[in-house]
């Protein structure tokens, strides 16, 4: 087992309803270079200067450019798995969001890392399990988290 691997946390599904209020797990670092920045802008269509002009962002309020919202938003599931993984489930859906807020800008160059806490832990009628997640990214550094989100979803046994 790699050493980023056995950090990984490996809760049963059961287990997590004793588990409200309990951190979950917390990624590894992740850096965001313009290469990412570049490619987030392609695929959704949003090309606005202050994500891919490094001459004019430098000018700018942020002193260079720096990633788009939902771009940080976006790394959410890939580092969420990175920190904590339910092995006992056969399908997890993401049903959405309750909260979603953007505090700081991250910087090209920055790196990020995300801590999950469950906050909530509802058994369906259908017998899944629905989970809320708080998710907080934070900036190596930086104070103020750059994304905080509260993550619905669904699981499966």
């Amino acid at each position: 087992m790699s050493p980023s691997t056995s950090r990984i946390h490996h809760p049963r599904l059961a287990d997590l309803a004793g588990q409200v209020g309990q951190p979950l797990g917390t990624s590894p670092w992740l850096g965001i270079d313009q290469q990412r920045i570049d490619a987030f802008a392609e695929a959704t269509g949003d090309h606005q200067w202050i994500h891919v002009d490094a001459t004019r962002a430098a000018a700018g309020p942020f002193g260079a450019t720096i990633a788009h919202g939902y771009l940080t938003l976006s790394l959410l599931p890939m580092l969420a798995d990175q920190a904590f993984v339910i092995d006992d489930v056969a399908m997890g859906i993401n049903y959405g969001l309750n909260k979603l807020r953007f505090p700081h800008p991250v910087r090209v160059g920055s790196r990020v890392r995300a801590h999950f806490t469950l906050s909530e832990f509802e058994t369906l009628a259908d017998g899944s399990v629905q989970l809320v997640v708080l998710a907080t990214v934070e900036i190596e550094g930086v104070a103020k988290p750059a994304c905080v989100a509260e993550m619905v979803t669904r699981r499966h046994a």
